[in-house]
């Protein structure tokens, strides 16, 4: 497959000019290196090859997370080495569980500064093996002072090449996706709203909006640094972000009500809904600058459609339409204030309007795996121990470049749930890189003896590893060719290589990255199904803490973390049918845990009905039964009995409540909790009824 991939290879311009820009950025890097007689020039252009990315806000960001991630880690290995140099095992044990702890933070951080985290870590043991292995010749100061100013070099020759060449923003290809999620937001509710064309896609089709919705979020702190479309915007666009998963969430529960709708013979209705239709689109199709006073505005007709709709609904139907109908004025409101944050935003106003609940928090309301984490630490752990023991039981000269490509390769690739396919691509892509270095090394570099030549025959080097690198498939091979290959080369001003220190090199290399597959597969590889699995246990977990809460700003930013982790979800290949089951059933899910709410804030305005409250509470504690199970085993797809009748117990309390606005929401809560949690269709709930001789009252 790969093979193929690498035959129907064809770089497009646009990966040319960024390869050629990259070969520019890493030249300047080595001939400064070079001129300030730098102890490894090939960090500098090593640096240069890490950080490419076609974007100048995405390079100049990831300039500053590498600076500062090496400037702690050079820091850390200067405050270590001194106190435990003479302590080899008891500093090799600290070393590993430094590098794990730096690993297991940045996993937790899911925005683009987590690399600064994990920088920290493998930089520490970086400096520190080769303090250790040039310890006759430099002292640990200078090599630490050494490593800074050969990654400053690289990632200012990056960060000022790519803003001055040709420069691609960032911020362009974001009003793109942003402008693309909002037309498919609009379209999905055509489609929803329209039930002779209505398919079952979309839910899948709002699960990938999910998950690009928190690509973008993570794009957007790319933002801060160039200077571009969108310069300055990340935090307004990120609360921007925050309110497209409520309108996300309004469609979910409006796709299940028009389903609903479907099933109980809608014929006379599908006119009438298709004229609310249009006149909703047409209200917010309206071409003007919207005012934060405008959010509160719905279609002329709103009301009077639903009233001549409800005329025409029998008494079943007719809560469904009730409910349908606070989920198109919700989905009006929200979709208002997504396009009033975006017209701000695009106007330079980073203000958030008073009328705009905001959700955005100080630590991101996203899905953080723990499990994944300390599996990832204890992982790099395990790896940088071996890879320091082994090198300190061999003496082998050479092994302080082993060392150093496991701590490197035990951390890169952690976020992956299964790093173990890539791993073995750097293994290949390892031996190739070597083949490459003996071909420069004893066949080019002989006949090279000033620098423009050097950067000449670097040249076609570049030009293949790094258009493969803008390629999302290719990507890891050209990261491995480009990579290991300038650092094998190992270049200096005065180049010399034998052929003892080029197989000992490439040998320590290869065998670095085998440690850390062997390690990564028996520890930290997980697949995706069983990955998807933990998710969902901690989706359920979520379900049940909504029981307990009260509607306001920490239930969004709940309902937030709640989509964000449909998101990732929707990104695991799993091959279950029951949990691809389940990951499609938790965004309906998530749509309605305001429901669960909303019963126990109705039952709280109405304390005179004592068994409402009480029956109330029941519910709640077969729900937290039942989303306790579906945390240990998500296979249940449906309420059992016991809950169903219990629904129908409040069904007939509500008949008992005199205020209409109270009767009809509890109704609405009830009918939704049932359809979209519970997964009970009304058909299904009748026969359950019925074989329970309970009959509806």
């Amino acid at each position: 497959m790969l093979f193929k991939q690498l035959l129907a290879f064809r770089p497009s311009r646009l990966d040319i000019i960024f390869a050629c820009k990259t070969f520019v950025a890493g030249m300047l890097a080595l001939f400064i290196s070079f001129e300030l007689d730098l102890i490894n020039p090939m960090w500098s252009i090593g640096t240069v090859l890490i950080i490419a990315n076609p974007y100048s806000g995405m390079v100049s960001s990831k300039c500053v997370y590498r600076l500062v991630g090496t400037v702690v880690g050079a820091m850390v290995a200067l405050l270590l080495t001194p106190h435990f140099i003479n302590t080899p095992w008891l500093f090799t044990v600290i070393l590993s569980l430094w590098v794990g702890f730096a690993l297991y933070v940045s996993l937790l951080d899911r925005t683009p500064r987590s690399y600064v985290f994990m920088l920290a870590g493998y930089s520490t043991a970086m400096i520190v093996y080769n303090a250790i292995t040039y310890i006759d010749t430099y002292n640990m100061f200078d090599i630490a002072l050494a490593r800074v100013l050969e990654i400053s070099i690289g990632v200012i020759a990056s960060a000022v090449v790519s803003a001055t060449i040709l420069p691609v923003h960032v911020g362009a290809m974001i009003k793109q996706r942003v402008n693309k999620t909002l037309s498919d937001l609009e379209s999905t509710f055509r489609n929803l709203m329209s039930v002779q064309t209505s398919s079952g896609d979309d839910t899948q089709i709002l699960s990938v909006i999910t998950r690009d919705a928190s690509d973008i979020h993570a794009l957007a702190v790319h933002l801060a640094y160039e200077k571009g479309e969108l310069k300055g915007m990340t935090k307004p666009l990120q609360e921007m972000l925050h309110q497209v998963s409520l309108v996300v969430a309004n469609l979910v529960a409006l796709s299940q009500r028009v389903k609903q709708l479907e099933k109980m013979q809608m014929s006379n209705l599908a006119p009438h809904l298709d004229l609310i239709l249009q006149h909703s689109l047409a209200f917010l199709k309206q071409d003007q600058l919207l005012k934060p006073s405008d959010l509160q505005t719905l279609p002329i007709n709103f009301e009077q459609d639903f009233v001549e709709l409800m005329a025409m609904a029998s008494a079943e139907q007719q809560v469904v339409l009730a409910a349908l109908k606070m989920d198109v004025r919700h989905f009006i409101t929200n979709i208002l204030a997504v396009k009033l944050l975006w017209q701000q935003i695009q106007q330079g106003n980073k203000e958030i309007p008073v009328e705009i609940t905001a959700i955005t928090t100080k630590y991101p309301s996203l899905h953080r795996d723990h499990g994944i984490a300390v599996r990832g630490g204890i992982s790099a752990v395990l790896i940088t121990f071996i890879v320091t023991g082994a090198w300190i039981l061999s003496g082998w000269k050479a092994g302080f470049m082993m060392a150093q490509m496991g701590a490197v390769t035990a951390c890169i690739l952690t976020a992956l749930d299964n790093p173990v396919p890539v791993l073995r691509i750097f293994i290949w892509g390892s031996i190739v890189s070597a083949g490459l270095v003996f071909l420069y090394a004893f066949g080019i570099f002989p006949h090279a003896t000033h620098f423009w030549q050097l950067a000449l025959v670097l040249f076609p080097m570049f030009l293949v590893a790094v258009t493969m690198m803008a390629n999302q498939m290719l990507m890891p091979i050209g990261m491995v060719l480009g990579i290991n290959t300038m650092m094998g080369l190992n270049l200096h001003n005065q180049y010399t290589m034998d052929a003892v220190s080029y197989l000992d090199s490439s040998f320590a290399m290869i065998l670095g990255v085998l440690v850390s597959l062997i390690v990564i597969d028996l520890v930290r590889a997980v697949s995706p199904d069983t990955s998807a699995t933990r998710i969902l246990a901690l989706h359920y977990q979520a379900m049940r803490q909504a029981l307990s809460m009260s509607y306001g700003s920490d239930f969004k930013i709940h309902l937030r973390s709640m989509l964000d982790r449909v998101g990732i979800l929707n990104t695991k290949l799993v091959q279950n049918p029951e949990i691809k089951t389940a990951i499609q059933n938790a965004l309906i899910e998530s749509s309605s845990i305001v429901d669960l709410v909303r019963l126990q804030e109705i039952s709280q305005k109405l304390p005179q009905l004592a068994s409402l409250q009480t029956e109330v509470a029941v519910l709640q504690q077969q729900l937290t039964q039942y989303f306790q199970a579906q945390e240990k085993q998500p296979s249940l797809h449906h309420f059992s009995n016991s809950i169903v009748q219990q629904v129908n117990v409040l069904h007939r309390i509500a008949q008992q409540i005199e205020n209409t606005q109270l009767q009809q929401r509890l109704l609405i809560s009830l009918n939704n909790i049932c359809e979209s949690i519970g997964h009970v269709q009304t058909d299904q709930m009748d026969l359950a009824m019925s074989a329970a001789g309970v009959s509806h009252g």
